[in-house]
């Protein structure tokens, strides 16, 4: 098994109990270069808010899109998107990643901008 199959078995289970919740789902994807962040529908079915480092207005005020100050940049950006949506409250996918550096930073700034999960 490699790295990507050993991720998404461990995302699969966080992926089932959401979509039982039927909630809206913030899901967190990282590469090496870049950090992505969508809200789903319960449904799952549609993106309703989305945020990344390869947006122009992002790229011109990171230096660099793999970092934590460009995760925590993102989740304060999702989360004022998404309170422009009407969305308060989301269930968090860190879709198998480890819970800590990017992924931990984007999701305190998310909740720190006013997004509950």
């Amino acid at each position: 098994m490699d790295k990507k199959q050993s991720r998404m078995r461990r995302a699969v289970a966080t992926r089932r109990k959401i979509s039982e919740l039927r909630v809206h789902r913030l899901a967190v994807h990282r590469s090496n270069t870049h950090i992505y962040a969508n809200i789903i529908s319960p449904e799952g079915d549609r993106v309703l808010v989305s945020a990344s480092t390869l947006e122009p207005e992002v790229r011109k005020e990171l230096a660099a899109g793999s970092n934590v100050e460009a995760a925590a940049f993102i989740g304060k950006r999702v989360a004022e998107k998404a309170k422009a949506a009407g969305i308060e409250q989301v269930a968090f996918d860190r879709s198998g990643f480890r819970y800590h550096g990017r992924v931990k930073a984007l999701a305190d700034a998310a909740r720190e901008a006013g997004l509950k999960f």
